[in-house]
């Protein structure tokens, strides 16, 4: 039982990437979804979180109107669409799936954002 997140990399100022969260062993349907980011020496942030039907969803202040946060309960999958990256995204990103005291945490992939 396991969510393996994907879809890191270096990428430029300005640039896109998007991140994936595959849940396996179990379904996601019923989990809220969320994904969190820790930059070195800092704590662990929310970054955005998506209902179980995915009709609901939230953002941190710093970036609302550049990410998206999407599921597809069918696929068993989850994403990140990240836009207008800027350098202080830098971070690892993790899913995070919970439902009820149950939780799962991806085991994090890197987004580097740099010239």
């Amino acid at each position: 039982v396991q969510l393996v997140e994907s879809g890191g990399g270096l990428v430029q100022p300005g640039g896109s990437l998007r991140l994936s969260c595959a849940a396996s062993g179990f379904t996601l349907g019923g989990y809220v979804i969320s994904w969190h980011r820790q930059a070195p020496g800092k704590e662990r942030e929310l970054v955005a979180r998506i209902s179980s039907g995915g009709g609901r969803t939230n953002y941190a202040d710093s970036v609302k109107g550049r990410f998206t946060i999407s599921r597809d309960n069918a696929q068993n999958v989850a994403s990140l669409q990240m836009n207008s990256l800027k350098p202080e995204d830098t971070a690892v990103y993790y899913c995070n799936g919970k439902l009820g005291v149950t939780e799962y945490w991806g085991q994090g992939t890197q987004v580097t954002v740099s010239s």
